[in-house]
């Protein structure tokens, strides 16, 4: 991997972990259009480089982190169901992941959702707080992201929605359950890479959480302020058309298969 490359992969990282358009089909367009080699080095940094994108949502709300017990118990709670999940299913999950065809027909299916989210989901009640319950309720629907292309952000908003929160409140907790759910299974697929960050690359390493982190904390700021005067249809259209050109591009005969 070089640096170029790094940088890329970096900024990539950091605008889609958070916005409802699947940072994982996002990786797959460019690990193919750079024509990326996989190797044990290249599958550590895009791992290890969520952590970057992390720290943004600690960072961003400290505040968040310093409130109450409480506050860790509803993440908790809302973390059980995917960690429950992830766990049994976690080698049907990285066969999915090397299906390209599923990360791009779920790119287009959410879009089309997210279309009409808005719609469907209008209602909001005026206590914003978030219930035990409300926080499982949306941990499940976390479970859905585990199909690659689903996008574990427009799962969770959408889960908040359901259960009449507004936009901006379901977004703000789907960032809070990023930081235990992608801690956790970042730190549980790094355990197998490790071996390839050594004193050769771990500078490209730490570049490329710095680059996540930055871009990161703009892309949510954005994205909060970008989502409540708007809402989902233009993320629901681009992620139509990043589907459509993953099939496209398939059918070109281009290898975008995740090894």
């Amino acid at each position: 991997m070089t640096w170029l490359e790094a940088i890329i992969i970096s900024v990539v990282e950091g605008i889609t972990e958070f916005l409802p358009i699947s940072s994982t089909g996002h990786m797959i367009l460019t690990e193919g259009i750079l024509g990326i080699k996989t190797n044990d080095f290249v599958k550590a940094f895009i791992i290890n480089i969520q952590f970057g994108a992390i720290l943004s949502v600690v960072v961003l709300y400290w505040k968040h982190f310093f409130q109450s017990v409480s506050f860790y118990l509803k993440l908790f709670v809302a973390f059980i169901p995917a960690a429950v999940l992830g766990f049994i299913l976690d080698e049907y999950i990285d066969t999915l992941l090397e299906n390209v065809y599923v990360v791009s027909v779920t790119l287009i299916l959410g879009g089309i959702i997210l279309l009409f989210i808005d719609k469907w989901f209008n209602k909001t009640s005026e206590d914003q707080s978030i219930s035990y319950p409300t926080a499982f309720k949306i941990g499940l629907f976390q479970c859905i992201s585990m199909i690659p292309g689903v996008s574990r952000s427009a799962a969770t908003i959408i889960g908040g929605m359901t259960q009449k929160l507004t936009r901006k409140t379901a977004a703000e907790f789907s960032f809070f359950l990023a930081v235990p759910t992608m801690f956790a299974a970042s730190g549980y697929k790094l355990m197998t890479n490790y071996k390839a960050i050594t004193s050769e690359n771990i500078d490209i390493l730490i570049a490329g959480n710095i680059i996540a982190f930055i871009v990161a904390m703009i892309a949510i700021k954005s994205f909060i302020t970008f989502l409540t005067k708007h809402g989902f249809k233009l993320f629901g259209y681009y992620r139509i058309v990043l589907g459509l050109v993953i099939l496209a591009l398939l059918s070109l005969g281009f290898d975008l298969t995740i090894d």
